[in-house]
Formats: C-alpha cells, sequence, structure tokens
C-alpha cells in the first residue's frame, strides 16, 4: 500500500473590482452576481464587491480594509492563507490506472447533510454547462438560505480547472442509516446511494441517465456523521464502539459505489460542531468532543486501508477538524468577527446557530482544491 501525505496550505489572491463604496442592491454578501448564464440580480449591496471567479460565477464578496481600489476591472488585492490540514491519499500497491489527468474529472457524485446540500433532486434538470448542479438554479438551495453557496459551489464553478458537473445527493438532517440513528423519515446516505443507483447505474454498472460516467472521470464526495453523532452522543452505552457500526454501514456504501465502477473517493471529516453557537447552550455537549476525535480517528484509518482490499481505488481525506480548528483559535487573524457571532454579515463564521457560513464553505472548498491538486477534480 502507497500513502502520500498531502498538507493543504496555499495563499488565494482575488481580484477586485473598483465598486466596493457599492451601494444598496439586490444581491448580499457571498450571493451570486454574475457569470455565464446567470439571470438574477446583478447589484450588491454597500460593503461588498462582484468579483469575477471564472465566466460561469461572479460572487459578492466582502470588502476589506486591504483592498485597493481603483477604475481597473481586476486589480491585485489581499491575499487569503488556508490554514494547513493534513490530507491522506492512498492508492492501492495492485492498482493499474494512473490519477486522473488535469482535465479527466468531469463528474462529481456528493453525499452528505446540511453542510453539503445543493437540494438536488436527480429525477429532474441535470447537470450542464449551464446550472453544474442540475437543479435548482444555481447555486442551489442549503441551509444557509439566500442561495448562499458552500463548499460544493465553490469546488464546481470557483476551484475549477475546467467545467465539472455536480449530482448532490445530500440532504439537511442526514445520517448514515436511519436504522442506527433516527433521521425522522429523512433520506439517509443509504437511502442517497440508493437514489444514485437508480438513476445513473444500470446492471451494476454505469448507466442510467449518465452512463457516460467511468471510474477515471469521476469523483465521489462524503460529508456525513455530524448528525449520527449530534442525535446519539447522550445515549447510554459504549458510544465509541458505536462509532465502529456507524463506519461500518457508512464504508457498506463507499464500497457498493466501488463495486458500480467509482474509484476516486474523498471524505471530509466531522468539524468541531461542539464549538458551534448552539452546542455551547447545551447541557452536556462536552460529552460530544471526545466522540467526535474517535470518530475522526477511525474515519483515517478506514480511508488508509480501504484501497488495499479494493483495487484501483484511490482515497483522500480533507481534515476539516483542524482547518475550522484554526479559524475558530484565530477568527480575526482569517477575516472574522469572532468565533460564535452567526448571521449573513460579512465575516460571520455561522450563519446560524450550527452552521457554518459562505465564508468559511470557502475555506473548506480551498482545502477540498489543495487536497485534490493533480488530479483533475478541481
Amino acid at each position: 500500500m502507497l500513502a502520500r501525505i498531502l498538507v493543504a496550505a496555499f495563499a488565494l489572491a482575488l481580484r477586485v473590482r473598483a465598486d466596493c463604496a457599492g451601494g444598496t442592491g439586490t444581491q448580499a454578501v457571498w450571493a451570486q452576481c454574475g457569470g455565464i448564464g446567470w439571470n438574477g440580480g446583478t447589484s450588491w449591496f454597500n460593503g461588498a464587491s462582484c468579483v469575477a471567479q471564472n465566466p460561469y460565477y461572479s460572487q459578492c464578496l466582502p470588502c476589506t480594509s486591504t483592498t485597493t481600489t481603483t477604475r481597473s476591472s481586476s486589480t491585485a488585492s489581499p491575499t487569503s492563507t488556508i490554514p494547513s490540514t493534513s490530507t491522506t491519499t492512498t492508492t492501492s500497491a495492485s492498482s493499474t490506472p494512473t490519477s486522473p489527468g488535469s482535465s479527466a474529472i468531469k463528474y462529481w457524485f456528493i453525499f452528505g447533510d446540511s453542510y453539503t446540500t445543493t437540494g438536488f433532486n436527480y429525477t429532474g434538470a441535470q447537470p450542464s454547462a449551464a446550472n453544474p448542479i442540475g437543479n435548482p438554479a444555481f447555486p442551489g438551495s442549503n441551509t444557509c438560505g439566500n442561495n448562499a453557496p458552500n463548499w460544493v459551489d465553490y469546488v464546481l464553478v470557483k476551484y475549477n480547472s475546467s467545467v465539472k458537473m455536480g449530482y448532490d445527493f445530500a440532504v439537511s438532517g442526514a445520517t448514515i442509516d436511519n436504522a442506527l440513528v433516527g433521521g425522522f423519515g429523512i433520506p439517509s446516505l443509504v437511502d442517497q446511494v440508493t437514489m444514485f443507483t437508480n438513476g445513473y447505474t444500470s446492471n451494476g454498472k454505469p448507466g442510467g441517465m449518465l452512463p457516460g460516467w467511468t471510474g477515471d472521470n469521476s469523483f465521489v464526495g462524503f460529508w456525513i456523521g455530524i448528525n449520527d453523532l449530534g442525535n446519539s452522543y447522550t445515549q447510554s452505552g459504549d458510544r465509541a464502539a458505536f462509532n465502529n457500526q456507524l463506519l461500518d454501514r457508512y464504508f457498506s456504501q463507499v464500497t457498493k459505489l466501488y463495486g458500480f465502477g467509482a474509484r476516486n473517493f474523498v471524505f471530509l471529516n466531522i468539524p468541531p460542531v461542539d464549538r458551534s453557537p448552539y452546542m455551547a447552550t447545551q447541557p452536556g455537549s462536552a460529552a460530544e468532543k471526545p466522540l467526535i476525535l474517535d470518530y475522526n480517528t477511525k474515519l483515517a484509518q478506514r480511508v488508509a486501508s480501504f484501497p488495499s482490499t479494493n483495487p484501483g481505488a484511490k482515497t483522500f481525506l480533507v481534515d476539516t477538524s483542524a482547518l475550522l480548528t484554526t479559524l475558530l483559535n484565530a477568527p480575526q487573524a482569517n477575516g472574522f468577527i469572532d468565533a460564535t457571532t452567526y448571521g449573513s454579515q460579512a465575516g460571520a463564521m455561522w450563519c446560524n446557530n450550527y452552521h457554518i457560513s459562505p465564508g468559511v464553505h470557502d475555506f473548506v472548498a480551498r482545502a477540498v482544491q489543495s487536497a485534490l491538486a493533480g488530479t483533475g477534480a478541481p
């Protein structure tokens, strides 16, 4: 088994327009304000600037005191550096396929919960160059409201080297399996994989509405487990042992996708939601922290070992726990107000009392981009 440790640390330069003085407008901070196929608002609120990220996506970004204001449409300006996060890439020694080329990846299949959902319905409009998430209108519908982008949106249209199509099966409130942790009828990871199976496979192979996907031209992403621990950490019994049950079920679904032909997998671990404004008010919330650590440790072990029994598989782990811990420990150094403010204002780390803001999602997307550099996924 061959393992490589990648360090996700780099600087991103933003291009800022001159109209930072702004005024009243239709688009809030972090919302889309332009791009090919965009039919929404193109004006923005005071204190924000419409920044072209690529031909398909321009975004309202908060101005900063270090922004250089000129009448040029693309002025060199502030940089934002991503805190280091460790990412593991593992391939099987018996693997014959090489890493995908820089433009090989065309499709993303994504599974998870409210930290990942865009509101996609696989029976509706399919992803296209005009709308890379298919439906609803880009950037989709998610927990932060006002169609605020999340990490999936950023990976697909902001930190991408070519056009990517995203099939995002994530659903707010999802758990790994409702039979293990009740999800109140919400489609779990198991259900989401069933939807994928129904829509995009045929006779155990790529097919359905997307017969052209292969293991070489697709990536599978997972960010799941937050609700499993959040809804069960107060229960009696050996909770660390229960993490094993959760991960057994989790990886049964990874194996199922591998069986259909998927070969490239990226996993995001559980962030420190125990430090969210909501959890700070909950009695006994300190008990969740060690369970998150235990889950993440075991997840990393499984991610590293998966290719040894699944030839050709390539696995990547993005340590969102380390990333968000760094941001929470030094919010102002990373462009945020503090570690607890939530709402739609620029600089808030949380968009509500339990979910990270679009600004934090941007950091997550950059960590994913850095982890997958050279694979063709970004």
